[in-house]
């Protein structure tokens, strides 16, 4: 009988068998997927190592990326990388390889969701002469189309093939020598529009010459908004693909670069020959593609991005180096004004859509009047794209620039230091600027959780501690050597003053603020300070720290010394943090011994108060770095809250007793 049961129990419609039936759709789904996967390995191969490694003398070309970084810091990464690979588009590359043909291709997918669907055909014949398609990563239908629209290129370093040395964007052409590129730039714009073409003409190469580098098309980039494309790169002629419609979408364009030129390199930072440097911080500038819209201000008629290039051209121009004589004899700028960007560069929140669209802006005045700039990162830079790398091998690509990306091994991008070094003979190092990467928003798994700010890793507190520990000392007060021609004689004459073998004084940029910045402040019995705390500006914001302290005031400013041995009150080497992030609070306050100041909101694009000027933050170091001033030059042109931080006309304090 209990044979018969058990028997009974598999019979079909029994309950043991409704349990068996029920994984027979799992087991046949996993059979059919298994078979199809086979037959798609069958069907197509695993490429061998040497096409993978994309070996062979068309794929590579070297490049100089590193160009354009006049960075005089020896910790620091300064070269991103030495070759590209030539079917990949990368347009911050400084390659000279030269284009075969083009081609427009409209996609209903994007080709990053299925890999090689939108490439055009193509022969290994073709690949060979021409050149493997490359995908110029932009899609020209962002905002205004139905469907994705992308261009491609072919490019080779062969020299008997005739490359690309001119671009035109027509309906028709008339003229001999020009072929129409295969798609139609309006396709899937809606509403519809006529169809346009892209047009190329090819010159044969005759050998590569120097006159030839100069007129071939290498690059090819795509622009959102009416402003200037990035450096080196041209407006397409013949007009916008799309124009601005108010409220809806901005202009685009087509652009090209010829051959790789290479930006003007930015000079060793240094002291003016009467002992002053002065660093400029801008922060928040919140620019967009387009023209950006105005917040929070009363000023009216008002255009956000545009406006706010005016006025911070008009404080650059305030305070601009005087112009001195040059041993040559001619009229030139010593370049005592250093310009930092404090973070928040991009907008972010879907108006900063496209990167290169807006760096191609951010700096403009600053480069205009050749002053050379850094920058940091903020929480907004890579809020729609994670491609803070990327943005900062843009910015090393730009004129002036000191920007670097760091060392690899550490968290964030933008982790440096800039050395300041004397004017004279001598050009020794006596100051130091840091930047680090402060990040954006705390990673969570759980999606419904409320983003919080970032902070600062253990990865960058020992970066920052093994670099300002490996700084040598210098005999401070630093004297300029004006006994160039008679060395050893003014070496004995410097050792009757009164002078201390330490490290020189330091200050340090991040974008969003540590905890540490919002505890009370020092005490003082300096009158300056009515409030009997060493504490000067406007906190209109709540605090913008992050709700996690990384530890690096303690483990890294306050473990950082002039001196190696310390003794009972070990002075630190950092005297000053300046950060942005909170654009309605514009103080400095001494906590434990270390000035912590915020810019406050320069930009018109950033949120703020109608009753709140927008404004900079001027730090004027002098003494050869002894003395450290700040302060505030308003959109009005009031300079406000001056006050000497460190050194001679420094108010002296102590920190508050423990509660």
């Amino acid at each position: 009988m209990r044979r018969q049961s058990a028997h009974n129990q598999l019979r079909v419609g029994s309950p043991r068998w409704g349990y068996v039936k029920s994984f027979i759709p799992f087991v046949v789904c996993i059979a059919l997927m298994s078979l199809g996967l086979s037959s798609y390995s069958l069907l197509h191969p695993v490429p061998s190592p040497v096409t993978t490694q994309q070996l062979g003398w068309q794929s590579w070309d070297v490049v100089d990326m590193g160009a354009g970084n006049g960075s005089s810091s020896k910790s620091s990464n300064s070269s991103v990388g030495s070759s590209i690979r030539l079917d990949v588009w990368d347009p911050s590359a400084a390659h000279t390889t030269g284009l075969t043909e083009i081609r427009v291709e409209h996609c209903m997918f994007s080709p990053h969701l299925l890999a090689g669907y939108c490439t055009p055909k193509s022969t290994p014949e073709e690949d060979k002469a021409k050149g493997k398609w490359v995908l110029v990563d932009v899609d020209l239908n962002k905002r205004t189309g139905l469907w994705y629209l992308y261009v491609y290129y072919r490019r080779t370093r062969r020299l008997d093939v005739p490359l690309i040395s001119d671009l035109r964007i027509a309906t028709d052409v008339s003229d001999d020598g020009w072929t129409k590129a295969h798609g139609n730039l309006h396709s899937g714009l809606y509403p519809k529009q006529d169809k346009i073409h892209l047009w190329y003409k090819l010159q044969t190469q005759d050998g590569q010459t120097e006159g030839l580098q100069q007129d071939i098309i290498t690059e090819i980039d795509v622009l959102y908004g009416d402003d200037a494309p990035f450096y080196g790169f041209h407006r397409v002629d013949g007009g916008k693909i799309v124009n601005a419609k108010a409220g809806k979408y901005e202009s685009v364009d087509l652009v090209y670069r010829r051959g790789a030129p290479a930006p003007v390199s930015a000079p060793e930072p240094r002291f003016h020959s009467n002992g002053t440097f002065k660093v400029l911080q801008i922060a928040d500038l919140h620019y967009s593609v387009g023209e950006g819209k105005c917040k929070d201000t009363d000023k009216d008629p008002c255009v956000g991005d545009k406006d706010t290039e005016e006025w911070l051209a008009r404080a650059l121009d305030a305070e601009r180096p005087d112009l001195v004589v040059c041993s040559a004899g001619h009229a030139c700028c010593l370049y005592l004004t250093t310009q930092v960007f404090s973070g928040d560069q991009l907008n972010g929140q879907k108006t900063s859509y496209n990167a290169r669209s807006v760096l191609a802006k951010f700096a403009k005045p600053v480069i205009d009047r050749k002053i050379p700039w850094a920058a940091v990162f903020g929480n907004h830079d890579s809020e729609i794209a994670d491609d803070r790398a990327e943005q900062m091998r843009a910015m090393q690509q730009m004129p002036y620039s000191l920007c670097q990306s760091g060392p690899a091994d550490v968290d964030g991008v933008g982790n440096y230091d800039i050395r300041v070094h004397s004017g004279d003979s001598s050009r020794t190092h006596i100051f130091t600027l840091f930047f680090l990467d402060s990040h954006a928003y705390q990673k969570s798994l759980l999606p419904w959780k409320k983003l919080e700010y970032d902070y600062l890793k253990q990865t960058q507190i020992d970066w920052f501690v093994n670099v300002s520990t490996s700084i040598k000392s210098i005999e401070r007060p630093f004297r300029p050597d004006g006994g160039e021609d008679i060395p050893t004689v003014w070496a004995k004459r410097r050792l009757g003053r009164q002078t201390l073998l330490a490290r020189p004084n330091a200050m340090m940029f991040f974008h969003i603020p540590l905890p540490e910045a919002y505890l009370a402040a020092d005490l003082t019995e300096d009158k300056a300070y009515a409030s009997g705390q060493l504490d000067l500006g406007s906190q209109f914001d709540k605090e913008g720290a992050s709700n996690h302290n990384g530890g690096f005031f303690t483990e890294a400013i306050k473990h950082s010394f002039e001196v190696d041995e310390g003794g009972e009150n070990p002075v630190t080497q950092v005297k000053v943090l300046s950060h942005g992030h909170c654009h309605m609070t514009d103080r400095c306050r001494r906590v434990d011994g270390v000035w912590m100041c915020f810019d406050g909101g320069s930009s018109f694009s950033g949120y703020g108060k109608a009753d709140f000027d927008r404004r900079i933050r001027v730090y004027l170091v002098s003494q050869w770095g002894e003395v450290i001033e700040t302060y505030k030059r308003l959109v009005g042109g009031d300079v406000v809250d001056r006050q000497v931080l460190v050194g001679e006309g420094a108010a002296s304090g102590w920190g508050q007793s423990p509660q």
